[in-house]
């Protein structure tokens, strides 16, 4: 018996649509990073990109638990003296909704260049509109 490595023609990319619409932040995060990585899949490799795209809509209506929308403290360094800068998730949420869903769903996966090409495979947008219509994406519900 020899490994089955799949081949890069081989490799399929299907379209996902997730609506984000009254869904947990981190149970979320980790079905798409599922999705993104490939192992949802039954040619799931580790060192191949096998995974789907996934475009979340309704990023501005994701919820968290835990009075954790006042105590969640996003972070951003400059690399300067005193450049450290933190926003609560309550004003992140309503400034850039999309870049909460991409941070913790970035946490999720590998920390290396195909990790980077990963990601670049999630679109995420604040309301229910997305340019996507003709990638003719699945609806699925995680």
């Amino acid at each position: 018996m020899k490994t089955y490595i799949p081949k890069a023609k081989e490799i399929e990319k299907k379209w996902y649509l997730v609506d984000a619409e009254g869904e947990i932040l981190g149970r979320l995060a980790s079905k798409i990073a599922q999705v993104l990585i490939g192992k949802t899949k039954p040619i799931y490799t580790p060192f191949l990109d096998v995974g789907d795209f996934v475009i979340v809509i309704n990023a501005k209506k994701v919820r968290v638990t835990g009075g954790k929308e006042k105590k969640k403290i996003y972070y951003h360094y400059s690399g300067y003296p005193g450049g450290m800068k933190g926003k609560v998730f309550e004003d992140l949420i309503k400034e850039k909704p999309e870049k909460i869903i991409r941070e913790a769903v970035r946490g999720m996966i590998p920390k290396n260049k195909l990790g980077r090409k990963m990601l670049k495979k999630l679109k995420v947008y604040p309301g229910t509109e997305h340019p996507h219509e003709a990638q003719k994406p699945e609806k699925i519900r995680l």
